[in-house]
């Protein structure tokens, strides 16, 4: 094992040994048996350090993801990525409310591949018609959402203990984001969020957009597609 794997593997048994997920730098040090020169060689800072950690830990998570093929329904697939992405925060609680500290100034990249995950299935459901926003303003509901579940869950368990909590407010934010008729598909026992049914022209324009994005129409210049996008953008974002 090399001098830098040595000591991200100690540092990231002191985080998930920690009471509050914090580490000192003397401990690795001691741990690892290195001087401190050769972390700050190889990790730069503490906040560097701390940030390996979370994609060495958060990559394991991620493997799963980035080996699993796309399946027949990217709504389907919504649902498991929320319902796992809890499942790791609650198995590796320090590690996660580590991942996401205003105290990392610089996200970690697996927190910004996960993010590019999560879009990439929405995109999917843009294309087949069954989302009514853009598929960017999606993502960037279902992440806050889904983290700020996952949080509560593993920061204040004796006030967020409701096992159930997870999956409604999943529910709730894919009704927001998904056609009646796809969030009813996905949900039979809940059924259509509200009174419409069929296609609108947020989701018509996401869907548009979607597939314009995969496949350029040679009847338009760059700057005509660029214009037509920014448009489509607009009217997906309505509601």
């Amino acid at each position: 094992m090399s001098t830098r794997d040595r000591i991200l593997e100690v540092a990231a048994d002191l985080v998930a040994a920690s009471p509050d997920g914090d580490i000192s730098t003397r401990a690795v040090c001691e741990g690892a048996h290195v001087g401190a020169p050769a972390l700050y060689r190889h990790f730069g800072d503490k906040e560097g350090l701390l940030s390996a950690v979370v994609d060495h830990g958060f990559d394991k998570y991620l493997a799963t993801k980035r080996e699993r093929s796309p399946g027949a329904d990217p709504v389907q697939d919504l649902r498991d990525g929320w319902d796992t992405h809890v499942a790791f925060a609650l198995a590796n609680p320090n590690l996660y409310r580590l991942m996401n500290s205003p105290a990392m100034r610089t996200p970690p990249a697996a927190a910004l591949e996960s993010h590019r995950i999560l879009t990439r299935d929405l995109e999917r459901a843009a294309a087949l018609g069954k989302l009514r926003l853009a598929p960017r303003v999606a993502a960037q509901m279902v992440m806050a959402a889904n983290v700020g579940v996952a949080l509560m869950l593993v920061s204040r368990p004796t006030t967020f203990e409701d096992a159930a909590l997870s999956t409604r407010v999943r529910d709730a934010v894919h009704a927001a984001i998904l056609t009646p008729d796809a969030y009813a598909e996905a949900t039979p026992a809940v059924g259509p969020a509200d009174g419409r049914s069929g296609a609108d022209i947020p989701s018509t324009a996401a869907k548009l957009d979607a597939l314009l994005a995969h496949a350029p129409s040679p009847a338009l210049t760059g700057a005509e597609s660029g214009l037509l996008s920014e448009w489509l953008g607009r009217l997906s974002a309505t509601s």
